[in-house]
């Protein structure tokens, strides 16, 4: 790997490290706690976390829907950088405007929380499709686990100085150092992008014969047109896609919905934070041992590894009480949350053809999308029928084991080789 390929990657996977701060202190530590603390404080019984839940579906739902109109865009126009900016800056911009939340605004820090989860969502439609343009192969694997080590990593060191912010302030001031804590990560956000903007080059445009006469937006709904006929022909990689519809939402409700379910249970707001820190640097290796795991089991038996941990860790979470399970639960989910994400990431990137990663990357998108919105709306069904949410987070097995089920049924070569043919027959064809 010469020095400007090593450059480009290191770029590329500061992206991971800018946007996690979101991740981190926006869905998964502050926020929640904040919301159903301050927020929704004047909310009856377990209304905050039902509500927390329907807001993240709603976020996933229009991310959802737009993603792959984006993907067509960005491949049609060769702008798959410009379009993560934008992205990144509607993020950024909704993250910044929660300091404004206070006590009782539970609406508006559901709007605001709605922004920048769609320009977050949004922008790693064009940061996943950047992979399979600076990488290769099983070198792939390598490469996404060490975006997702970065994300870990870079989301953990905020949400460190973040806590130590709120943790360490005044009584009368933790309110304000919380609200200073979320424009802390619109911050880290811009400045830790600039790099790939800076390094990573944008990938050559490829236009069909015919498709000169089209604006942009009318070439790309008519590209969206022919990949919804095209996908089922990816045989291997449309059965990959159902699979991680399902798993995925598993571990995308674990994530989301962890902290605030802890919450609700009576597991302090010391532990809560604590574990979500702990879990941020004990998964940086963990990440790097799935990518090494592949090489050596395959790529999709870590995969399966992952979902036999994660079911395990829905089974005990019924049965938590007291904080060291919370501790030991999220001990648990440090191991298998990064690996199991990134092999996703990139065994999708490896069965596509390269001129299509953004269109095939909105597919994958949406698939992951939609995985979040059913999880929570589950979640919040659950919890809000029976009156707790002991029995939501069980609900989450089924998508374990359906996404595992199916998973079985991917041949990862002979998806490859679909692709790779397919890419020879694009390149014939594109002017």
């Amino acid at each position: 790997m010469d020095n400007q390929h090593k450059k480009i990657i290191n770029a590329w996977t500061m992206y991971d490290w800018a946007n996690s701060a979101f991740a981190t202190t926006i869905m998964g530590a502050v926020l929640p706690v904040y919301y159903a603390t301050v927020a929704a404080a004047d909310l009856p019984g377990n209304s905050a976390t039902v509500y927390w839940a329907y807001t993240t579906s709603i976020s996933l739902l229009l991310a959802a829907i737009i993603s792959p109109i984006l993907g067509a865009l960005a491949d049609f126009s060769g702008s798959k950088k410009r379009l993560l900016a934008l992205f990144a800056f509607f993020g950024i911009l909704g993250t910044a405007l929660l300091y404004f939340v206070k006590t009782g605004d539970w609406l508006m820090a559901s709007i605001f929380f709605i922004v920048g989860e769609i320009g977050f969502a949004g922008s790693l439609v064009f940061y996943d499709s950047l992979l399979p343009h600076i990488t290769s192969g099983e070198e792939m694997d390598q490469v996404s686990s060490k975006g997702y080590a970065m994300g870990y990593l870079g989301g953990g060191i905020l949400l460190a100085v973040n806590l130590a912010m709120i943790m360490l302030a005044p009584k009368e001031l933790t309110g304000l150092m919380t609200r200073l804590s979320f424009l802390s990560v619109a911050v880290w956000w811009f400045v830790f992008s600039i790099p790939l903007m800076k390094h990573v080059p944008e990938p050559g445009r490829r236009i069909f014969s015919g498709e000169e006469k089209f604006n942009p937006l009318e070439a790309s709904f008519k590209r969206l047109a022919r990949t919804f006929k095209e996908i089922t022909t990816y045989k291997q990689l449309f059965i990959f896609l159902v699979a991680f519809w399902f798993y995925n939402d598993g571990i995308g409700t674990i994530i989301k919905m962890a902290t605030i379910y802890g919450a609700e249970i009576g597991i302090g707001q010391t532990t809560l934070i604590g574990t979500l820190l702990m879990v941020q640097f004990v998964a940086i290796p963990f990440a790097f041992l799935f990518g090494w795991l592949a090489k050596k089991i395959g790529t999709k038996r870590a995969i399966y590894l992952s979902l036999l941990i994660y079911t395990c860790i829905a089974m005990a979470g019924y049965f938590m009480q007291e904080e060291w399970h919370f501790w030991a639960l999220g001990f648990a989910v440090a191991t298998v949350q990064g690996g199991s994400q990134a092999l996703s990431r990139s065994l999708f990137g490896r069965m596509m053809p390269k001129s299509k990663s953004a269109e095939f990357f909105g597919f994958f998108s949406v698939s992951e999308k939609f995985a979040g919105i059913a999880g929570p709306f589950v979640f919040g069904i659950v919890g809000q029928l029976v009156g707790h949410s002991r029995l939501s987070i069980v609900s989450l097995i089924i998508f374990f084991i359906i996404g595992g089920v199916l998973l079985t049924r991917v041949d990862i070569e002979e998806g490859i080789a679909i692709a790779k043919r397919e890419e020879a027959r694009i390149q014939e064809a594109t002017a």
